[in-house]
């Protein structure tokens, strides 16, 4: 067990040593290299910030109206044979579209149900095992310039699928 978090607390520090002496070594000017970098993320994010605001109001919105309750209560004859719970579909469906939203959704989750019941358990593990599909997609393929995603959406949306099954089989597991 030490060594776990003897590694968790020493891998970051080591990979930005590693980067640095790389690039030392290569003659490489590091502190120009990350000052283009950090100026080339900061126009990212002035960039994108229309589309994060956009999309955080759009769930506000959702969440406040209680769509994402009428659509659970829709969807519980369907889920039901699935044993999904519908509690969890408000934040699976909007992982896809924004990890914090769904964080917000997650810890509203926590508070009704609990961090260890079996809704709590199978959130967070469903938090870590899925990705936000459409927001990456949207910044990686507008910021590459890729007009033709080809089988992308497909395979993402199989992973999420696969990811979210795996949290709530996992989170029987560890609540049995």
């Amino acid at each position: 067990m030490r060594f776990l978090l003897f590694l968790s607390e020493s891998i970051l520090p080591l990979i930005i040593f590693l980067i640095v002496a790389y690039g030392l070594l290569n003659r490489q000017n590091v502190y120009q290299d990350f000052l283009k970098g950090a100026k080339d993320g900061f126009f990212t994010v002035i960039n994108i910030l229309p589309t994060l605001v956009g999309l955080m109001t759009a769930v506000g919105i959702l969440r406040a109206s209680g769509f994402f309750d009428f659509l659970s209560d829709l969807l519980k004859n369907i889920m039901g044979p699935l044993h999904f719970p519908t509690e969890l579909l408000p934040v699976a469906v909007v992982k896809m579209f924004s990890s914090s939203a769904a964080t917000g959704l997650l810890l509203d989750l926590f508070k009704t149900h609990g961090t260890d019941s079996f809704l709590g358990l199978s959130a967070s593990i469903m938090m870590s095992c899925t990705e936000t599909i459409f927001y990456t997609m949207s910044i990686y393929f507008m910021h590459v310039h890729i007009r033709k995603t080809r089988f992308t959406l497909t395979g993402a949306l199989f992973a999420t699928i696969c990811g979210i099954a795996a949290s709530i089989f996992i989170a029987s597991l560890m609540a049995a």
